[in-house]
């Protein structure tokens, strides 16, 4: 359509890295502590006199989501100043990382990065306690790893995709939990609209915290700025928050340039030559990568796996590595992904795979397929087996579930239905399709649901052949 608004989006995503201690001191880095201000230190809290020192482990971990999204690890880089105030910033400036980033460029689903860099959290402010704010330092100093992409998404639905693929880089590199209830994945999203090729003015808003609320937020700043530009305003540069309940985005301060930051190199920390460190060597953290999301969703692709259950079981490992296990050999690979992500999920609450032991919904396929299982004595297996354990052909035989396929015995249960449900077979025979089901249902009724229905069927037509 003509005259139609070009929209162009940016990303900024900060993620909480796993270490055991904080960036720059000692200090636990335990994103799950409940008592405010327990683990904290000199250092976090700035005291005069205190020094910082580098947690090696966090810059590890940035160089290995840079690695592994194709980006150029720095061979110099060092951390900078950034100066502004809050009250949950105890040094009045935060140590990031400004010129020398520790990687640059790489692209991750299709998106390009424009660089990754480290620094450190701050803590958290609670406004709910009266006319006042309490501050909790727990997690001031906490590494963070902050995610930068070019200006190249074009939708609300394009960037849910990318973050959502960041986060699972993340969860599998196990570098960050990436939990966006716990703030340890948090999403920022730089909006502009414009007619022409150059970009419009750019709005950015912060601190969202799921992949909804991101693309809510942006749907909403599109269908602002394109009111606001159709009356013949101008889009002001600015900061706005998102308001969940009311769905709308809210301003929250004059857009910052980096020059008002002041950064300068912080002069209490060395400058790090990362070819020159051992444990940063890219080769060999290139070898020791896992097998990276888009590489299996290729691979289960291959499969002819359903799009849906591909992405569940990249989203959970327990599951995904459970599956691997079962598809060693050549059995329906379809059969075993619907049994996982479908009935094992519906007994486990999808975390976690009980008592179940390699092999296990592999040789429940077998017995299927050899007709020895009916689809409802496999659920049933499947359960006993989830919560009990044990050898699944032992356990079905004990419990019941193996179908009954022995003719001569399912022969004299379909004679017997017959004599006693006369009104349904002169039905049948007078064309009433439904009427065989009745029958085969009083089958299984007798059985208990262990006789083979399909030879059931057969039965049944064979005696009433009209």
């Amino acid at each position: 359509m003509e005259n139609e608004y070009k929209v162009t989006i940016g990303l900024e995503i900060h993620a909480q890295l796993r270490t055991e201690t904080k960036m720059f001191s000692r200090s636990k880095n335990n994103p799950d502590e409940q008592d405010p201000n327990r683990n904290i230190s000199p250092v976090d809290l700035a005291h005069p006199g205190t020094l910082p020192v580098i947690n090696k482990r966090a810059v590890a971990h940035v160089i290995k989501v840079g690695v592994a999204a194709g980006g150029v690890i720095a061979n110099y880089t060092e951390f900078d100043r950034k100066n502004y105030f809050y009250p949950d910033i105890p040094k009045g400036y935060q140590i990031s990382q400004y010129k020398y980033p520790l990687v640059s460029g790489g692209c991750i689903h299709g998106v390009d990065l424009t660089r990754i860099h480290l620094e450190e959290d701050t803590g958290t402010s609670q406004h709910d306690k009266g006319d006042y704010s309490l501050v909790n330092f727990n997690r001031a100093g906490a590494p963070l790893m902050e995610l930068v992409t070019e200006p190249v998404i074009h939708s609300s639905e394009e960037a849910g995709k990318f973050a959502r693929e960041l986060q699972l880089l993340l969860q599998t590199l196990e570098v960050s939990y990436a939990n966006m209830e716990k703030g340890e994945m948090r999403l920022e999203a730089n909006i502009s609209i414009s007619k022409t090729d150059e970009l419009g003015t750019k709005v950015e808003v912060k601190n969202l915290n799921s992949f909804r609320s991101l693309e809510k937020a942006i749907e909403y700043e599109i269908a602002r700025h394109t009111e606001v530009l159709e009356r013949g305003e101008k889009i002001t540069q600015e900061t706005r928050g998102w308001h969940d309940e009311k769905q709308i985005t809210f301003s929250q301060r004059s857009k910052e340039d980096s020059h008002d930051y002041r950064y300068f190199p912080d002069p209490d920390l060395p400058k790090l030559k990362i070819s020159e460190i051992p444990e940063f060597s890219v080769e060999k953290i290139k070898s020791e990568l896992p097998e990276l999301p888009w590489q299996k969703r290729e691979r289960y692709m291959a499969l002819n796996i359903v799009p849906d259950q591909i992405e569940f079981l990249l989203s959970n490992k327990i599951l995904s590595d459970y599956f691997d296990g079962e598809v060693d050999s050549a059995v329906d690979v379809k059969i075993i992904a619907n049994y996982i992500t479908s009935d094992l999920v519906g007994l486990g609450g999808g975390i976690d795979i009980g008592k179940l032991q390699k092999g296990n919904i592999k040789e429940i396929v077998e017995m299927i397929s050899k007709g020895d299982l009916s689809s409802r004595g496999a659920k049933d297996l499947l359960k006993v087996l989830y919560e009990q354990g044990g050898n699944p052909k032992e356990v079905a035989e004990k419990e019941g579930f193996i179908q009954k396929n022995d003719v001569d015995e399912l022969q004299k249960i379909v004679e017997g239905i017959i004599e006693n449900n006369v009104r349904a077979v002169e039905e049948y025979k007078s064309g009433k399709e439904a009427s065989m089901q009745f029958l085969v249902g009083q089958g299984m009724k007798e059985t208990r649901g262990s006789a083979n229905p399909q030879m059931l069927r057969k039965l049944f037509e064979d005696v009433l052949k009209v």
